[in-house]
């Protein structure tokens, strides 16, 4: 199962990769927390259908406890997004992608920390490759740090505390109510969020962006595909593998990114970005070997 897991999650970081662009375009469009409501909000009425006709055939799940963790998770998701979004008024969105990346290696000292998961040498020497080639695809200055930079430093911190607090409730709760609460929770905070920050929601009715193909194509997509199963598949797999190979596999999201941007619009791939490719690449690959385990001594007496 755990191959199964880890399978299922490179298969949502590819979604996530591949609809990059397709986010780009909108955004031309909608403002990031408008464009963020309504994909979680539609993300949540298509795991909403599943759930309602299935629900003959459970029993009750729903109870404070699930409230609790479903709201707790969202609320890191939602700060994960938000931050990054502020920030990059900020910085640039190299460094924006460096430093959210720098959640590999937040998850395995919050698991250590939070969760007492002990590291096998080789996730260590994975997670130190991954960012090694996150900074080699993303660093494109080295310029001072910048209020921007600790925006989306907080940003990586509430990703990496995403993946700790689903690995927590994941093997204990429901994974489709708990996705649920999830998705509906970064809905309503983000819709709260573009009223604070004078972001008008409902330029979306507006003939312009009705008439916008990719628009609609980008949150359909994306509530369907890069929301509802994504975090769907996150939330249950999570019970079969570890936070920091979680994050490990999430490391290969700007992989993914950058290879679709070269198919789909032609953006050039450096030699940095390439070499940094393949050391995400192989620190994910090197995670998943197993350690050997030393025999013990054994000492013959005369």
């Amino acid at each position: 199962m755990n191959k199964t897991a880890d399978f299922s999650l490179l298969f949502v970081v590819f979604i996530w990769g591949v609809t990059f662009v397709m986010v780009q375009n909108a955004l031309s469009f909608l403002d990031p927390f408008t464009f963020n409501a309504v994909r979680f909000f539609m993300a949540f009425v298509f795991l909403l259908i599943p759930y309602i006709s299935t629900l003959h055939k459970k029993g009750k799940t729903w109870n404070k406890g699930l409230f609790i963790a479903g709201f707790h998770i969202g609320v890191w998701l939602f700060l994960g997004y938000g931050l990054q979004t502020i920030g990059l008024n900020y910085t640039t969105p190299a460094k924006t992608g460096f430093i959210t990346g720098l959640s590999v290696v937040m998850v395995p000292v919050f698991s250590l920390l939070l969760l007492k998961h002990r590291l096998p040498r080789n996730t260590i020497i994975g997670v130190a490759a991954a960012t090694i080639g996150l900074y080699l695809m993303t660093f494109a200055d080295r310029s001072n740090l910048n209020i921007g930079d600790l925006l989306v430093f907080l940003c990586a911190i509430s990703f990496a505390m995403q993946i700790i607090t689903t690995a927590k409730y994941a093997k204990t709760l429901p994974a489709l109510p708990l996705t649920l609460i999830q998705v509906s929770t970064v809905s309503l905070l983000s819709f709260v969020s573009a009223f604070i920050f004078k972001e008008n929601h409902s330029v979306i009715f507006s003939s312009e962006v009705m008439l916008q193909k990719d628009v609609w194509t980008a949150l359909l997509v994306t509530a369907a595909l890069a929301t509802a199963f994504a975090f769907f598949a996150q939330t249950f797999f999570q019970a079969y593998t570890t936070p920091t190979r979680v994050a490990l596999i999430f490391s290969m999201e700007p992989v993914f990114a950058a290879l679709s941007s070269y198919i789909l619009i032609g953006e050039k791939l450096t030699t940095a970005s390439i070499i940094g490719c393949a050391f995400i690449f192989l620190g994910m690959i090197f995670a998943e070997l197993p350690v050997k385990k030393k025999k013990p001594v054994t000492q013959e007496f005369t």
